[in-house]
């Protein structure tokens, strides 16, 4: 490996997308802005850090035809090797990146343990991308998949950007600065991150943040809805965890039954707070109206989405910073013509304008949650309107053509700047 590699300007870069799963069911996302890329020719091959995990993956997601390299424990004696064979051939750039970024303390053991064995698989990623004719690695999101990708880029001086979206930036790991001064562009996807992420670029860096949006994750128009009856259905869907503030929207629906409001919930997801979760709607009373049927395949939450009255989106900020960008479920939930209530939450008033698109409310306020779901069942005329609206906007802000091509032209646009930079011998 040398750092001086040497790439030749081509029409398009042929990307490594670095990800620590792929396919996984709950990126679909992700999924398909691979697959819309590749739709456009863009030359990408996918290098998971971890192994396969296609539990719960659509039929299309299981159908994914590759390329995809996956890494794992069953890779640990390859990455091993190639780090030996890293150290034996240039040590001194192994010792700097030990030194930058080895021993950094990241915000918990998970994190940590994440970061030391991406950091570790860099080295073989970076012998991969040399082999497979990577021109440029882009990294998913901004923890663990990017610090292999920092590394892999300063074994082979391919350049590498990265993309931050919501628990892998808030908080930061105590790498962000050093992958951010080096990345060639940092991709977004809402507004409220620009802000964010450009703190942690040098002054004269900042520019290289750029907002292009996720796109859309439903084929087609949804059909129209299921007529409004009673008990109302109120649908929630995400992972069980503690920036979803379900125990805010358990306490909420419990105001809601002693206000004699004839509700039920169906709760749709699974995670590490899954007992926790259970628990309150024991201790809440809510069994007879609460719905936990667990994980569902990305394809078939259309059905419940169809099927429901309004979907309720309690996202909070955990002590620690971490918190949602924009959930992907408020999309999916506004393309489907469903009302929404929403916290006012990072990015999450980019779609939900209060009183517009949905109705938006102060995190961690279970009685003004309350209020806003009653509004919507109370208003269905209003409801609707408010869902028509949002369906425009999320057509339009998030346009599977608008942004992948946006999307493509950043990679290349960013790319062929650094290319023809290095060529002529100036810094880009």
């Amino acid at each position: 490996m040398d750092s001086s590699s040497s790439y030749a300007p081509q029409k398009l870069p042929s990307i490594a997308y670095v990800l620590l799963w792929f396919p996984l069911s709950s990126e679909t996302f992700i999924f398909r802005e691979i697959t819309e890329l590749l739709s456009l020719k863009v030359p990408i091959r996918a290098y998971t850090m971890y192994g396969e995990a296609i539990n719960g993956c659509s039929e299309e997601m299981r159908a994914f035809p590759g390329p995809v390299r996956h890494y794992g424990v069953c890779a640990t004696f390859r990455i091993l090797a190639a780090f030996a064979r890293a150290v034996r051939l240039r040590p001194g750039a192994v010792a700097g990146l030990f030194r930058e970024g080895f021993f950094r303390k990241m915000r918990d053991l998970e994190s940590q343990g994440e970061n030391l064995w991406c950091f570790m698989a860099g080295f073989l990623l970076a012998e991969h991308c040399l082999a497979d004719g990577i021109t440029l690695i882009h990294s998913a999101w901004a923890n663990g998949p990017a610090t292999a990708a920092w590394v892999a880029s300063r074994m082979t001086g391919i350049p590498f950007a990265f993309t931050g979206r919501a628990g892998d930036i808030y908080p930061q790991d105590g790498l962000l600065h050093e992958k951010s001064r080096d990345a060639l562009f940092i991709r977004t996807n809402n507004r409220a991150n620009v802000r964010w992420l450009q703190k942690f670029c040098p002054p004269e860096q900042q520019g290289k943040v750029h907002l292009v949006y996720n796109s859309l994750t439903f084929l087609g128009r949804a059909e129209n809805r299921s007529p409004t009856q009673k008990p109302f259905r109120l649908l929630a869907v995400g992972r069980f965890a503690r920036t979803k503030g379900f125990p805010d929207l358990l306490t909420a629906l419990a105001r809601l039954r002693r206000e004699r409001m004839p509700v039920c919930l169906t709760l749709v997801g699974d995670g590490r707070w899954r007992r926790k979760l259970h628990r309150l709607v024991d201790s809440l009373r809510l069994k007879d109206i609460v719905d936990l049927p667990g994980f569902v395949p990305h394809d078939q939450t259309r059905e419940f989405m169809q099927s429901h009255d309004v979907l309720v989106v309690p996202s909070v900020v955990h002590d620690n910073g971490d918190r949602d960008g924009i959930p992907n479920v408020i999309m999916e939930a506004l393309s489907c013509g469903m009302p929404v209530v929403a916290t006012d939450v990072n990015g999450i008033s980019e779609v939900i304008r209060d009183g517009k698109t949905g109705l938006l409310v102060p995190e961690r306020n279970p009685t003004a949650l309350a209020g806003a779901v009653r509004r919507m069942l109370e208003d269905r005329d209003r409801a609707l309107s408010m869902a028509r609206a949002g369906q425009a906007l999320v057509e339009r802000m998030f346009d599977r053509k608008t942004n992948t091509e946006a999307l493509r032209n950043l990679y290349v646009d960013q790319w062929m700047s650094d290319a023809f930079a290095a060529l002529s011998g100036r810094q880009p």
